[in-house]
């Protein structure tokens, strides 16, 4: 055989799993996009920048909260060795639920303190939104066992399912009760749906007889994890926080519009290519094999991610007035501003599944950290010079830390990762 030949055919078959993955997420993707423009048209027409802006604050709130929730314990179900999995699975269980309850109470005492201070709809809106946690630890544990198998597929059909559900709620409960709470109540009324869904997807039940692995091994790596989505969350919320405090609510309700059609838009893309990289490289055979695999899932990425990126930016002038409607033709230009974004988040995608895959994740959280310093910074500081230049300022603060930060962490040897002083303070 052709030697060529045969090392075409070997990375075309070692790179089939992430174009399958891509192709479920990306598909998934497309039918919830339609549906969530659908849903936006309507919203844009019928609720107020005042309302938008309510719900954006609300939902926010219930973002930066739920980030607690991803503490990294589902990563261990994914990289465990197929002797301990039972009982990692046991002890993740117990976690989940132990976890989730407490942020559920997290989030009860965060709407106690705010009614405390004279708000009123906010706080109740956060006191319904807690019961998600009350469905989620039921399900997780069958989720990372799903991704373990690289069943990308269904997952993505799961979720899809659930946004659509969400976003068909929205556009009905909108039309019937155009408010606020119209945009809050789906993310409650679908968690039902997701559990479901995925208790029938993957059967799973505790086997008691393989034993615990103890808790204290799921810490380490959750410490890193932990830090990573709380900055993570901080910096796709705390934004909206801001542009609160500075433009007023108004303001508000337009960037939240620009963000959710603009970055909005591709975050879920490279949110599901984070999901499909992290068991395609821990499945590889040594540290040359995983960083091959790296560098093959940041050039796929690259070229699947940079037409779409680029056509959402240049186009926004033209698609945001005749999708969404004169209203909005303002909020054009944040749009594109917003939606580049997107190229740093890429890298940082790619970056955080190969450092996860070293159990590093304690470097990834020194790096989501000064990127999300970065670009709130830069926000804060240039919300002076408009709302427009406060967007650059953000998407800029995110490029100069999380390309280069991101290049570095790929190129580096394991051994330099693993003697950082911060992955050191995480273990």
């Amino acid at each position: 055989m052709n030697p060529f030949a045969f090392r075409f055919r070997h990375a075309s078959q070692d790179v089939s799993p992430l174009m399958r993955g891509l192709v479920a997420f990306g598909s998934a993707e497309m039918i919830n996009r339609v549906v969530r423009i659908l849903a936006i048209v309507v919203i844009a027409r019928q609720v107020s920048p005042n309302i938008m802006g309510v719900a954006a604050l609300a939902l926010s709130l219930f973002e930066v909260v739920r980030a607690l929730a991803n503490a990294g314990i589902g990563q261990r179900i994914i990289a465990a060795d197929v002797d301990a999995l039972a009982a990692t699975c046991n002890t993740a269980l117990r976690l989940f639920w132990c976890w989730c309850l407490g942020v559920a109470a997290i989030q009860l005492v965060l709407a106690a303190g705010l009614h405390l201070f004279g708000m009123q709809e906010i706080p109740l809106m956060l006191a319904l939104l807690s019961g998600v946690y009350l469905f989620m630890p039921a399900g997780l544990v069958q989720v990372f066992l799903l991704m373990r198998e690289e069943r990308f597929g269904t997952i993505a059909r799961i979720a899809t399912v659930q946004n659509v559900s969400d976003h068909l709620l929205t556009l009905l409960f909108v039309l019937l009760w155009p408010s606020a709470w119209a945009i809050v109540l789906p993310k409650l009324v679908t968690a039902p749906v997701w559990l479901v869904l995925v208790r029938r997807a993957k059967r799973w039940v505790p086997q008691h007889e393989a034993g615990y692995v103890p808790w204290r091994t799921f810490m380490g790596f959750a410490v890193g994890v932990l830090i990573t989505e709380m900055v993570n969350v901080a910096r796709t919320q705390l934004d909206k926080l801001i542009v609160g405090a500075v433009f007023g609510v108004k303001a508000l309700g337009i960037y939240y519009f620009a963000f959710n059609a603009g970055l909005g838009i591709t975050t879920s893309f490279v949110m599901a290519l984070g999901q499909i990289l992290f068991p395609y490289i821990c499945r590889a055979d040594g540290l040359a094999d995983r960083r091959r695999r790296c560098r093959k899932g940041l050039m796929l990425a690259l070229v699947v991610f940079m037409p779409v990126l680029l056509l959402q930016v240049c186009l926004a002038p033209w698609y945001v007035p005749f999708i969404f409607g004169a209203q909005w033709t303002p909020s054009a230009p944040l749009v594109s501003i917003l939606g580049l974004g997107a190229m740093p988040m890429i890298f940082a995608a790619v970056a955080s599944a190969w450092l996860r895959a070293l159990d590093q994740p304690g470097v990834e959280a020194m790096m989501s950290s000064m990127a999300t310093a970065a670009a709130l910074g830069g926000l804060a500081a240039f919300a002076g010079w408009g709302l427009l230049v406060a967007a650059g300022a953000y998407v800029a603060g995110l490029a100069l830390i999380l390309i280069p930060g991101s290049i570095w962490c790929l190129r580096q040897d394991a051994g330099i990762v693993q003697r950082m002083p911060f992955k050191r303070a995480c273990a």
